[in-house]
């Protein structure tokens, strides 16, 4: 497990893998999730099928409150407690037993106002608050040893 200066680099070196289209929203995506997330524990797991980024208040994965998961075409927004959140516009997607989510077509969706109120019920609803006082830290968690493509196909 890295953490801090050396995690903010693997970071980039994962990153750098996707297209710079894919790449630059999820930078983008980073830097609204810490502004309205700060003190949020970050923990990266580039895993077979994605880079994943998770927005913790501690060290414990499992009290996840968001996360950002980055596939070859697009980017998720993952509400690692969502089920149950109000949605009247629907933009949530999935039927789990826990998580729902929505597809980021520019940074600019975490702008759009029912988003916005998703993310404040999510925080609001979470099970471990995220302080905000606390310190920002980025841990890169696991790295698989055999990934899919991080860019489309051609």
């Amino acid at each position: 497990m890295v953490t801090i200066s050396g995690a903010d680099t693997q970071l980039e070196e994962f990153l750098a893998k996707y297209t710079p289209e894919i790449a630059g929203l999820a930078k983008a995506a980073l830097i609204k999730m810490r502004k309205r997330l700060p003190g949020a524990v970050e923990m990266v797991y580039d895993n077979y099928n994605a880079l994943v980024i998770g927005f913790c208040p501690g060290e414990r994965p499992s009290e996840a409150i968001f996360s950002i998961a980055l596939y070859p075409r697009w980017i998720n927004l993952f509400f690692a407690q969502g089920k149950g959140l109000s949605d009247p516009e629907k933009r949530l997607k999935g039927s789990g037993t826990r998580v729902r989510s929505l597809v980021l077509e520019s940074a600019a969706t975490l702008d759009d106002p029912a988003v916005e109120d998703l993310i404040a019920e999510a925080l609001e609803r979470a099970v471990v608050p995220i302080d905000p006082a606390q310190k920002r830290k980025l841990m890169i968690r696991a790295i698989a040893p055999k990934q899919r493509p991080r860019r489309p196909a051609k």
